[in-house]
This record gives C-alpha cells, sequence and structure tokens, in this order.
C-alpha cells in the first residue's frame, strides 16, 4: 500500500482524485506521525478536505468516527485550533440530512471528552449546540435542564456572546412549552448581554426574530411586524436562508392586522422578488382568501401550501385565529336576515359540515357574539333581537350620583358653620 505524508503535493494529488481514492490520501495524510509545525498545518488543512467529502457523500457515522480517531492529534494543536476543527465537523455532520439523533450522540460523547480534558470552553460551546439540538428533537426536559445549568457557570465566567446564545435559545425553549413570561425573561436578558458586546448581524437577526415572534404571540402584530423587518435586512445583507421565513412573517402580520391588500407589493418589491418561491405564494393565496373573506379558498390554500403553513407552528398558531374571525364574520352574515333559521341551511350555505357549523354557533351564542339560542330537536337556530337598553336607568344612576355630590358639599357646609 502506497504511504501518503502529511505534504502540499499529497494535498493536491487528494484534490485531484477520485472522491473515494482522495479520503483515502487524506486518512493516510493525517496516519502520518510527524509533528512539525508544517505537517501540523497540513494535517489541518487535510481535515478539513476530509469533512467536505465525507459531507458530500453524507457519511456521517465516518465523521463521528474520525472526531474519535483525532483526539490525540487534539493535544498537539492549540485549544482555539481544536474548538474550530470540533465544531466544524459537527456542523458537517449537520448538513447530512436526518442525522438529529446522530448529532446528539456525538455532542454527548464531545461534552464527555472536553469534560476529562478540562476544555471548559468548548464544552460550554458543545452543550449549547446539543440543547439546541434536543430542542429541535423535542426532548424539551433534558434540554431545560442541560441549559439551567449551563447558564450559572457561563454568567460566572461573564462570556457575553455565549451568554446571549444561551439565553436566545432557552427563549425559544420556553417558547415551545407556551411559557411565554419566562420566553420574554430570557429574551430580555439576551438583549441586554447585547448591549454590551459586540454582536453578529447573523445574532442580532436571531433576536428581531425571535422577538418579532413573541410580540405576533400577543396580538401585537404591528410591533412584530417591526422586528421581522429588521431580522429580514440582517438576513437578507448576509445572504442567510432565514430571510424567507422573516419575510414569510411579515406578511402574517400585514394578513393579521387586516391589510392583506399590502402583501403583493410587498412580494413584487426589490426585496421580496429574490424570495419568491412557494413560502411567499402561500402567503399571498391567505392574503387572497382574507381579502375575500372566503373561507372555501383559505381552506384550498391550506390544503395546497399544507407544508408551508400548517406544518410551521408559528404561522399554523396564528391561522388558526384568522380561520375562526373569519368563520364568525361569514357566519353572522348569513344568520343576519333570519329570526329562525334550520342550522342544515347555514351549513349549506357556508360550505361546512353541519356539526362543525352547530359546535362554532354554540360557541359563538356563550361568546355573546349574538343573542340566540340553538334548538337541537328541531335543529333550528333561533336569533333573537339585540335588547335595547332604557336610557331612564342610566338616568337615574346619573341623578343619583348628583344627589350623592349634594349631600357630600351640605355635609361639609355644615361642619364648618358647627366648627
Amino acid at each position: 500500500m502506497v504511504s501518503y505524508p502529511a505534504t502540499t503535493e499529497t494535498l493536491s494529488l487528494a484534490q485531484e482524485a477520485n472522491s473515494s481514492e482522495a479520503i483515502q490520501i487524506l486518512y493516510q495524510v493525517l496516519e502520518d506521525p510527524s509533528s512539525s509545525p508544517e505537517a501540523l498545518r497540513i494535517k489541518e488543512q487535510a481535515i478539513t478536505n476530509l469533512c467536505d467529502r465525507l459531507t458530500e457523500e453524507k457519511r456521517g457515522e465516518d465523521l463521528r468516527t474520525l472526531l474519535t480517531k483525532l483526539r490525540p492529534f487534539f493535544s498537539l494543536i492549540p485549544k482555539a485550533k481544536t474548538a474550530k476543527i470540533v465544531r466544524g465537523i459537527i456542523d458537517a455532520v449537520a448538513k447530512i440530512p436526518g442525522t438529529t439523533d446522530l448529532q446528539i450522540t456525538l455532542c454527548k460523547e464531545m461534552v464527555e471528552w472536553t469534560r476529562a480534558e478540562k476544555r471548559t470552553f468548548l464544552r460550554q460551546r458543545v452543550e449549547a449546540r446539543l440543547a439546541a439540538l434536543l430542542m429541535e428533537n423535542k426532548e424539551y426536559v433534558e434540554a431545560l435542564a442541560l441549559l439551567s445549568t449551563l447558564v450559572k457557570e457561563v454568567r460566572r465566567l461573564d462570556d457575553k456572546l455565549l451568554l446571549v446564545d444561551i439565553d436566545l435559545l432557552e427563549s425559544k425553549l420556553h417558547f415551545s412549552l407556551r411559557n411565554l413570561p419566562k420566553a420574554k425573561a430570557a429574551l430580555t436578558a439576551a438583549r441586554t448581554a447585547a448591549n454590551a458586546i459586540y454582536v453578529p448581524p447573523a445574532q442580532q437577526g436571531t433576536i428581531d426574530l425571535q422577538s418579532g415572534i413573541l410580540h405576533a404571540e400577543e396580538k401585537d402584530y404591528k410591533t412584530g411586524y417591526s422586528y421581522f423587518f429588521e431580522a429580514f435586512e440582517s438576513f437578507n445583507a448576509l445572504g442567510d436562508p432565514r430571510a424567507v421565513f422573516s419575510l414569510k412573517y411579515m406578511l402574517l402580520c400585514k394578513i393579521m392586522v387586516s391589510q392583506a391588500d399590502d402583501v403583493a407589493g410587498i412580494i413584487s418589491s426589490k426585496g421580496g422578488l429574490q424570495y419568491v418561491g412557494p413560502d411567499l405564494d402561500a402567503m399571498k393565496a391567505v392574503a387572497d382568501a382574507h381579502s375575500k373573506r372566503s373561507l372555501k379558498l383559505f381552506e384550498n390554500a391550506l390544503r395546497d401550501y399544507k407544508a408551508q403553513l400548517e406544518d410551521d407552528p408559528i404561522v399554523h398558531r396564528h391561522l388558526s385565529s384568522l380561520y375562526d374571525t373569519l368563520l364568525e364574520q361569514n357566519l353572522c352574515r348569513l344568520i343576519e336576515p333570519f329570526s329562525r333559521v334550520e342550522i342544515g341551511h347555514i351549513a349549506e350555505l357556508i360550505g361546512l359540515p353541519v356539526d362543525h357549523v352547530e359546535k362554532k354557533l354554540s360557541q359563538m351564542i356563550l361568546d355573546k357574539k349574538f343573542a340566540g339560542t340553538l334548538d337541537q330537536g328541531a335543529g333550528c337556530l333561533i336569533i333573537f333581537e339585540d335588547p335595547k337598553a332604557d336610557a331612564i336607568y342610566s338616568a337615574t344612576l346619573d341623578t343619583i350620583a348628583n344627589m350623592g355630590k349634594v349631600v357630600d358639599s351640605l355635609y361639609v357646609r355644615s361642619a364648618k358653620i358647627m366648627s
């Protein structure tokens, strides 16, 4: 078998070879016992090239094995370079689809190794990555326990940049658990830490995106739109794929404040045109349905763009509320001419199942959206006229209030005379 030393020529040879041969050559470069500065530099480059090749071939397990094999090599290079290589290999595994479980296992192995080697800086970053993966895998309890310990440790060390990442992650985790007060508190902590240091544009965009999501959750769509716009500006300048999500949530905010007519203008703007695709088409379909107040078009949009609307938890949550509002508006419009009407007739007019319409009507009556009752025996809805408030009651209350003021002033005067 041909031996390949750690030289520039060997790297060039690997570059020209086909994928399988190149991987074999690069593995042999790493086995070269030489530890001179030049050899170490060549090996670092070989690791980068090998990661790229293995990622192209989607060999996640091989990347995990490589990270284990490199542990003796890490003792020969500075800790900062070790951290860069470890994080680079974990990122390479992340590029391979369907490797979440492998990434979690890899991170847990690296946490154990870094703890044994007392590499605190690297361990904290790998633990933060592990918490993000656990959250993605919906293992919320384990992720929260890990973050709780990690955030105390990082606060003691006062590592602001890592603290921003951890607080942001904690905010996302609490939001996933529907704990809005804690999500807002964690985001405020992230903003406080970010104000004390220089924050890279990508991280600032992430903070703005999370701020927009929390404001939208509180139905403050105008403020949410502003934050989504800031996030879009940051991600768009960097060419970050999250730009399309920020733009999508901007359009969602416009729809939720009944400004659906602005959606087409935003999509056709200079910034919007470069992101035209299924995500923006989905929001445009929802905006059209909202403008026309058509439940049928709304349901068609949900069916045709299921991946973009139903499978996005943030959009789905708000569209459920929008669907209910549209349904209520349509039902109110349909029952307005009647004093008594069959539920089946309303269901036929609106194009929905009878039981679904009956359930919604009973909910609207309980919420006092209109005055009426359901006669389930006859299958009818009976609508009452809105009771007109008698003006005499308010007038009587005003009179009693004025009499009270008069009595009070007379009491004060008599008290002055007596004294």
